[in-house]
């Protein structure tokens, strides 16, 4: 049965965002908050947790999309080829924000993701994720909670995600009603930029 966590979303509690790291790092799943829609997570580091992730998520782990959620471009390095001083000015403006980058991945890839060319990454401009991900020590591999009214889209109220997600996830992490609209993707891992989703955020304004 998932715990429900409540955490403020601009003045979250130390001790809370201790229990959320420590659920991670023992393979846990979490439904977490963002600055756009809620999310569902785990250790990218942790092969367990990244295979019950993809269970749930009903695919093959060479098959996952999951994003990277940073808490700031310093992760970048690890995970991506080196980036171009325009795409890395471009990715300053706009993050923390609303948008995921797919970038050229790198050779030190988690094992689950060994074979991806590209990563997407993602820099939530929300306390919550920011400080797990800071306390963690390493980004959270993400995907979107999804409703299955294809009309909705996205399910926003983290007190009926904990009904549906109950023996699925190990911790709902509530911080009030989320946003339904999913972030902007944006392909910059050839030598063009390629919007591949308009979702929220002013992609204009960035490019």
């Amino acid at each position: 049965m998932a715990k429900i966590i409540k955490v403020h979303p601009e003045n979250p509690h130390e001790r809370a965002i201790e229990q959320i790291v420590e659920v991670l790092k023992n393979g846990g799943l979490i439904i977490y908050p963002s600055d756009t829609v809620y999310g569902l997570g785990c250790d990218i580091t942790n092969s367990k947790a990244m295979e019950k992730l993809c269970r749930l998520k009903n695919i093959k782990p060479e098959k996952a999309q999951f994003s990277f959620v940073c808490n700031d471009l310093s992760h970048l390095s690890q995970y991506t080829k080196p980036i171009s001083n325009s795409n890395f000015k471009l990715l300053k403006r706009a993050l923390p924000g609303p948008f995921t980058f797919v970038l050229e991945a790198s050779n030190n890839l988690p094992n689950t993701f060994k074979n991806r060319k590209t990563v997407g990454i993602r820099v939530p401009d929300h306390m919550v994720p920011q400080m797990i991900v800071e306390k963690l020590g390493n980004p959270i591999a993400s995907t979107s909670i999804r409703d299955e009214d294809e009309i909705i889209e996205y399910t926003t109220d983290p007190e009926l995600i904990a009904e549906k997600f109950d023996k699925l996830v190990d911790l709902v992490v509530d911080s009030g009603m989320g946003d339904n609209v999913a972030s902007s993707v944006i392909d910059l891992s050839s030598d063009e930029v390629i919007v591949l989703r308009e979702g929220k955020g002013d992609i204009d304004a960035f490019l």
